[in-house]
């Protein structure tokens, strides 16, 4: 039986790929993440609509698709081109809800955040000074300079020494006030974003020499240029080249920090699900937790987010709603982030506004693992190539270029589409059943021609094509 006016605790994390053990990813060390998808419903294919941290937190709090807010970038503001939209958070309050955040979950600079979505003002969503990015002195004082300084930081520090720390600290103290009423509170996670900065504790969860390479390191065959990028956001660090491959010992030191930096997070997200329970919230509270995207550590000869791959666009997603019969379940469904909107209105039995671009999940929430309820056919992802787009390439073309991609059961199908003419300039095909890494683009070859256009003419459609009837 549902829950009157449940409760939400809404979690994000920044740059997080399904490299956790729930994910069946045998490295990660991810106890308290585990233990949630054992309790709720893991989503095996969950994509996020454009795989880089504005347009994607943009996406998820408005449940609309980058080109209905035309954010596509880390600079604009959703109320700059829809003033009057509605957020999640922004729904709740407006029934009785109260309504809290605290860490990133829109995106970090103080004119990226959105005051009428809360019933308080936010707390921690705009760091300061170093972001808690570091504790070492001396790249502190070349964080100061220049804005990044190492890209990974291993110190014997207590976890509150970094700014995740602190959150979790800070979401435990505002439970403590708020769990006497009906909330709503979001709780917004940073690392494993760059820097890969962790307590040294959680570096020593690993072994470095143990923890595997990549399997697909190099760029797809047949790949366009402009599907890929140049590690911008990587380059910028100071131990990192401006130009040129890693050599394997950095690599091993970047991919060892990423997991790191994932088990410090997964660590202070279980003391706020810790004392979730401890105030008897469990069993009357709604977990969502999500990545905001995913992230290339040395596949695809790449670094980073900005692209239309699998790697990028496919993030973890975990609802837990207590009195949801099914537990420890992984739903293979192909879902988008436009799906979590709609679904805490659901749940929490709150009016969707008309608008809303995804669908809820309860279907999937509430049916047994044998099970299969009528479903999308598809799941749609976006990045732009223009200039001074978040990822470009330096030597990219003087463009105006939408990749539109399209991830159905076995393939994914992205067009290249200058926006000015309409014209596609490139386009990928990848078939996972024989190639599961993306390895071969196979979108000119002449057996492909008939799948190709049906693809095609499916992307044109749109979302709303892909929709159960």
């Amino acid at each position: 039986m549902a829950i009157d006016r449940p409760n939400v605790l809404f979690i994000a994390v920044d740059d997080l790929r399904p490299n956790l053990g729930c994910y069946g990813d045998r490295v990660a060390i991810s106890p308290h993440l585990d233990a949630l998808a054992a309790e709720g419903v893991l989503f095996d294919r969950a994509y996020c609509q454009q795989a880089v941290c504005n347009p994607s937190r943009a996406s998820v709090m408005t449940g609309l698709r980058p080109d209905t807010i035309r954010v596509w970038d880390l600079k604009t503001h959703f109320r700059s081109t829809l003033p009057d939209v509605v957020t999640l958070p922004q729904q709740f309050k407006a029934h009785g809800y109260h309504t809290q955040c605290v860490g990133k979950i829109y995106h970090d600079p103080k004119t990226a955040q959105d005051p009428v979505s809360w019933s308080v003002p936010e707390t921690l969503a705009v760091t300061g000074a170093c972001h808690g990015k570091y504790v070492l002195p001396e790249n502190i004082a070349v964080y100061r300079q220049r804005g990044k300084a190492a890209a990974t930081e291993c110190v014997d520090v207590p976890d509150t020494a970094y700014i995740d720390g602190r959150v979790a600290e800070s979401a435990v103290a505002i439970l403590n006030t708020i769990y006497q009423q009906p909330f709503f509170l979001a709780v917004g996670f940073r690392r494993p974003h760059l820097p890969f900065s962790a307590p040294k504790k959680y570096w020593d969860l690993y072994r470095r020499d143990e923890i595997p390479l990549p399997e697909n390191p190099f760029r797809p065959a047949d790949c366009p240029d402009i599907a890929l990028h140049q590690w911008l956001e990587l380059r910028g660090y100071t131990d990192i080249p401006d130009v040129g491959p890693l050599d394997e010992m950095k690599a091993r030191e970047l991919i060892h920090g990423y997991y790191a930096a994932m088990s410090y997070t997964d660590a202070q997200i279980g003391k706020v699900l810790k004392h979730l329970d401890t105030l008897g919230l469990s069993e009357n509270t709604v977990v969502v937790l999500w990545g905001d995207h995913g992230w290339h550590l040395g596949e695809h000869d790449l670094w980073g987010k900005t692209t239309n791959f699998e790697l990028d666009t496919r993030v973890p997603l975990m609802v837990k709603a207590p009195w949801m019969p099914q537990r420890g379940i992984i739903r293979h469904e192909l879902v988008e982030f436009v799906d979590i909107y709609p679904t805490l209105c659901d749940l929490c039995g709150i009016d969707q506004p008309a608008n809303l671009e995804g669908i809820s999940l309860r279907p999937l929430l509430e049916a047994t693992a044998d099970e299969s309820p009528v479903w999308k056919d598809a799941a749609f992802s976006q990045f732009p190539r223009y200039p001074g787009a978040p990822g470009q390439r330096k030597d990219a073309p003087d463009i105006d270029v939408m990749g539109y991609s399209m991830r159905v059961d076995r393939y994914r199908y992205t067009a290249w589409i200058e926006r000015t003419s309409g014209r596609t300039v490139a386009a990928e095909l990848y078939d996972y059943r024989t190639d599961p890494g993306e390895t071969v683009n196979i979108v000119g070859r002449p057996e492909h021609a008939q799948l190709v256009r049906t693809l095609a003419e499916k992307l044109e459609a749109g979302w709303r094509g892909a929709l159960p009837d």
